[in-house]
């Protein structure tokens, strides 16, 4: 039994099918590439500038999340929106400068470490790329700082720097950088002022002079003290002359009053001889003419005396 013979497909159907297979590889390609191209992905911390090849730098930057935009038109710039250190200080790493140096209000040399904590403004961002770029680092952040550093030195001595006007140092780099930064659309956080360093020998001398100073505030004071005391002393003498004073002058009042009322008044004579006497001798006195005094006790014997005589008669 003859087995039927099958007839090859034709030719002319293969290059269609294969060229309709390309064709959809070659739109997905091309859709995922447009996708890619047009779905951005904003990082945390990190805030979208985009530069448009028709209209150039769009105003309004993209916050952190997805995104569509034009492909191939739009481009997406990245800045850091998290908080950025900058450190000049005397030991140098990772490609930062140096410490600042700078002259005191007398003209010394003076050495400064510091650190500054700061962030670009979000709402400014397209601004910040169009005026500064990238490099604002370079172009603002570190001049600036060494500029308004040395500005803030010259205007103390370096005895207060080292000492009592640090903080008042801060608050002068604080407020001409806050202006300065926000100017550029950054916006300062802090300033730090690790050390500050002046020459070994000026340091010596200021340190005698701090110890001579402090030697004549303490002699000052103990003789403040002593002044104190004294004054003390003189005012309580004063005082117990004038209490005695006083005293004497209203014990005298009192004797001229007593006088005088004796003067007046003759029988106040007798009142007072009486409350002198014993309290064991009993006296009456008679307001009478003659002013007399009488004895109770020897009027009381003569009456027992007298009785004993009549009964004999």
């Amino acid at each position: 039994m003859t087995e039927p013979h099958t007839q090859p497909a034709p030719t002319s159907f293969r290059p269609t099918l294969s060229r309709r297979r390309g064709v959809t590889i070659g739109a997905v390609a091309l859709l995922g590439l447009l996708l890619a191209q047009g779905v951005k992905v904003i990082p945390a911390g990190y805030v979208g500038v985009v530069f448009s090849a028709f209209s150039g730098v769009k105003p309004q930057p993209l916050q952190e999340g997805v995104h569509f935009v034009v492909p191939f038109v739009d481009r997406v710039n990245l800045y850091d929106a998290r908080l950025q250190e900058v450190t000049l200080a005397h030991a140098v790493s990772n490609g930062e400068e140096g410490a600042i140096g700078a002259r005191s209000k007398e003209g010394l040399d003076i050495t400064v470490d510091v650190t500054v904590n700061f962030r670009i403004d979000r709402s400014k961002a397209a601004i910040l790329h169009k005026e500064l770029g990238r490099n604002y680092m370079v172009t603002v952040v570190r001049p600036q700082v060494r500029s308004k550093v040395r500005d803030a030195i010259g205007q103390f001595n370096a005895a207060d720097l080292i000492s009592t006007q640090r903080q008042a140092v801060e608050a002068s780099i604080t407020r001409s950088l806050s202006e300065i930064f926000a100017k550029n659309n950054l916006m300062l956080d802090s300033v730090l002022l690790r050390e500050l360093r002046i020459p070994d020998s000026v340091a010596k001398a200021i340190e005698q002079k701090q110890t001579a100073e402090q030697q004549v505030a303490v002699e000052r004071n103990r003789l403040q003290q002593a002044n104190i005391s004294a004054q003390r002393a003189v005012v309580e003498a004063e005082g117990a002359a004038k209490a005695a004073v006083a005293k004497a002058r209203g014990e005298a009042e009192a004797l001229s009053l007593r006088g005088k009322a004796l003067r007046e008044n003759p029988q106040l004579i007798q009142l007072t001889v009486a409350e002198k006497l014993s309290p064991g001798i009993n006296t009456v006195m008679l307001p009478a003419d003659g002013n007399f005094l009488l004895d109770l006790k020897s009027l009381s014997g003569a009456r027992p005396a007298t009785g004993s005589t009549g009964g004999g008669q």
